[in-house]
């Protein structure tokens, strides 16, 4: 075949399947392609309840928690206590060697005594005379300072035997019998998990959502399947000027002893911002600065500016423009124009936004 023949050919071709397109092609007019309606998907804007959530990481802490230190340097001599028992206010811990300060105990009452015994002395000869009323005073005032000696040759006697200042449970001893103790010498831990503290930080917009005495529940991945549940005790009055958050204090029962000082935990917090209007996100047309849907009303469309809120997966706060009860073009928006008539193929309803997991902001 004659190269030639290809182009002669193509035109022929494309001739003949030109003139069976125009006549298969359908008029206008009723009945016609241009006749028909657009078809558009659409729903329904509602008010919907919308409630915020936030996770917030939180570190266990004991009720109350101190490290067992002596106040006087001394000798280990008697240690009171089993490692983890749980002890009571007052009981004693650990006894300290005492022999040279109850011996100065001793020399300080006997002191004392003898200044007593001086003072009544001087005190029936004062009717005579024989004694002035300065020597007198001078007397009394020795009483009272050896009377002050006493005592605080007693509280070193009482520094000698360390005891619980609160119910709780011991930690592990770190000295034995013998070991010479001082005021840096940690003898042992001391903590109340009756109750746990649990601090954690909430975001600045989430301050109105806190209070004091409100409930929160807490998870720990040691334990996946429970919950705790506690009250907030406390609010710091100042935020992270770093973080913008602010520091909480909420207070968990502890009886069983599973939470332990030092765990991480998440609160799970909620914030209700009542009911607000919500539109699919799918449906917003933005054009430059500005943002648009299609109002579909009896069938036909609408151009609409409308002013957004806060964003939610999925969907967006319209905060003007649109009411309870219209419906929104969701897929066709870019074949809709203002005044067309359009065939909606599905009503569908906006889904109820605290169905959506959402995050504090």
């Amino acid at each position: 075949m004659n190269a030639l023949f290809w182009p002669s050919a193509f035109v022929v071709a494309a001739t003949m399947l030109l003139s069976a397109c125009e006549s298969e092609a359908p008029e206008s007019g009723a009945g016609g392609w241009a006749g028909r309606a657009a078809r558009v998907v659409t729903a329904t804007v509602e008010l919907q309840p919308l409630v915020d959530e936030i996770e917030a990481l939180g570190t266990a802490n004991a009720n109350e928690s101190i490290e067992i230190r002596p106040r006087i340097s001394s000798l280990v001599e008697t240690i009171a206590f089993e490692e983890g028992q749980i002890v009571e206010a007052g009981d004693l811990l650990v006894g300290l060697e005492r022999s040279e300060i109850v011996a100065g105990l001793a020399i300080a009452e006997a002191t004392l005594s003898e200044s007593k015994s001086l003072y009544d002395r001087s005190v029936s000869l004062e009717s005579t005379q024989a004694i002035s009323a300065s020597n007198l005073e001078q007397l009394l005032a020795q009483v009272k300072v050896n009377e002050a000696q006493v005592m605080a040759a007693r509280a070193r006697l009482d520094n000698t035997y360390i005891r619980a200042p609160f119910r709780g449970r011991v930690g592990l001893r770190r000295v034995s019998p013998g070991s010479l103790v001082d005021t840096s010498t940690i003898i042992t831990t001391l903590d109340d998990v009756g109750t746990i503290k649990l601090d954690f930080s909430v975001p600045e917009t989430f301050v109105t959502s806190l209070s004091v005495n409100m409930s929160i529940e807490a998870r720990s991945v040691v334990y996946p399947e429970r919950i705790f549940e506690g009250r907030v005790q406390s609010i710091d009055t100042r935020l992270d000027p770093v973080s913008r958050s602010v520091r909480a204090r909420a207070a968990i029962p502890n009886g069983d002893g599973l939470l332990k000082p030092g765990m991480f935990l998440t609160v799970d917090l909620q914030r209700d911002r009542g009911d607000v209007l919500v539109a699919p996100e799918q449906s917003i047309v933005p054009e430059g600065t500005r943002q648009f849907v299609f109002v579909v009303t009896d069938g036909i469309v609408e151009k609409r500016t409308v002013a957004l809120g806060r964003r939610i997966p999925g969907y967006v706060v319209i905060r003007e423009g649109l009411s309870p009860g219209e419906s929104v073009v969701t897929e066709g928006t870019g074949k809709v124009r203002p005044g067309l008539e359009v065939e909606t193929l599905d009503q569908a309803s906006a889904i109820t936004p605290a169905e959506q997991p959402t995050n504090g902001g």
